[in-house]
């Protein structure tokens, strides 16, 4: 298994949406951090995705288009604009997936039930195996999170970290 983590849609822009968004992100974000940490010293590829929709001012170069700056995310990641929910419509994610070996995709961010759901699918569709991180999902219906949980396959923080293992374990 060669994952890479997919952090979907967690842009400033959706933090307007109301204050329970904002909560159901803020959470997220420190989830998906501590997973970024992990990815980065087991070196596995992460990548932002980031919505673009140019007629409702959401492009680069305005400020709602951008990371969260609480985001772990760097420069260095990989960086994949979409203007569909399914983040593997019409964009290079699965030829930069296949670049590196990736065969798993754990996916994480804004909307759960939306975007993060509807990539899971794409990634099922192109025989790649998703997988859902717990606490790593926000929405606008923070309700829905259960929900969208049990419809695929989930793994918590800490059983990824067994997963993968740690430095200490090699």
């Amino acid at each position: 298994m060669k994952p890479a983590l997919l952090i979907i849609d967690v842009q400033k822009r959706f933090f307007e949406i109301s204050p329970t968004t904002a909560q159901s992100l803020d959470k997220a974000i420190k989830q998906i951090n501590e997973t970024i940490g992990l990815f980065r010293e087991k070196q596995l590829p992460v990548f932002c995705i980031q919505h673009l929709h140019p007629e409702n001012n959401l492009k680069p170069g305005v400020p709602g288009f951008d990371v969260p700056d609480e985001m772990a995310v760097l420069p260095t990641d990989g960086r994949i604009h979409k203007t569909y929910e399914n983040a593997f419509n019409k964009t290079p994610l699965l030829e930069k997936l296949q670049e590196q070996g990736v065969d798993t995709v754990i996916v994480s961010g804004f909307a759960a039930e939306h975007c993060v759901l509807t990539t899971y699918r794409g990634a099922e569709d192109r025989d790649l195996k998703p997988i859902m991180l717990r606490g790593g999902m926000a929405s606008a219906h923070p309700e829905n999170l259960p929900f969208v949980e049990s419809l695929g396959d989930v793994i918590s923080y800490g059983a990824l970290k067994q997963v993968l293992g740690t430095p200490s374990d090699q």
